[in-house]
């Protein structure tokens, strides 16, 4: 979402409704760091485990692998844009009208 954008979201709605949005996004960002800091310390710990045990295969890359797949998962669902931008919603329109509305 653009500055432009989140401007004009902000001078359509009513100041309670940003103070949500705003502590709804705000939790979100600290539910995130709060996961990526669980994320990194269970890692360390496990690669830790491994190095102890002498084991020459390093088997921490499937738990690193799979759970920083949510971990990205988390990313995007905390930081991508709440709203489409106006130039994704008209570049849609010019589509729809090309296809005939389909």
């Amino acid at each position: 979402m653009s500055i432009d954008d989140d401007q004009r979201a902000a001078d359509h709605a009513g100041p309670e409704d940003l103070r949500g949005r705003a502590i709804a996004r705000l939790k979100r960002k600290a539910d995130f760091a709060r996961h990526v800091m669980v994320y990194l310390a269970i890692n360390a710990f496990i690669v830790l485990i491994w190095s102890w045990t002498n084991v020459g295969f390093f088997w921490p890359i499937f738990p690193m692998f799979f759970w920083g797949t949510g971990l990205l998962a988390h990313a995007w669902e905390t930081y991508r844009p709440e709203h489409p931008s106006e130039d994704r919603v008209r570049r849609e329109m010019d589509r729809l009208r090309r296809n005939g509305g389909d």
